[in-house]
């Protein structure tokens, strides 16, 4: 004896359901990195250096950062990368940096007192 087709559909819904989320999730996820695959490991280079920046990044990054759910540990380079092209995973491949990058510094100085 054969089941419905109704008795099924439930579970066809179910299973579509988590096959939608799971690929917007994904995609929402491919979109932060900047349409590059995400990262699991992070090498020796882009290790080096690291430092707690909570302190010194602009008020708009760390916006970024937090919105894109980053950790507040990052590396130097990756910060750079992300000042050079507006996102954590991106590179450029031009040897001079583009005009005002030298006026992009993670650094801020205090106001004076006086």
């Amino acid at each position: 004896m054969g089941v419905p087709f109704e008795a099924l559909l439930p579970y066809a819904i179910m299973l579509g359901m988590f096959g939608f989320s799971g690929a917007a999730l994904s995609k929402i996820r491919h979109m932060q990195n900047g349409g590059k695959r995400g990262r699991h490991s992070v090498d020796q280079w882009d290790r080096q250096s690291t430092l707690n920046l909570l302190h010194h990044l602009p008020v708009d990054t760390m916006d970024k950062l937090q919105r894109g759910g980053h950790h507040t540990h990052i590396s130097l380079v990756m910060d750079r990368d992300m000042r050079l092209t507006g996102f954590l995973r991106g590179q450029i491949d031009n040897p001079r940096a583009p005009p005002g990058f030298e006026l992009s510094n993670p650094w801020r100085v205090e106001k004076q007192i006086m």
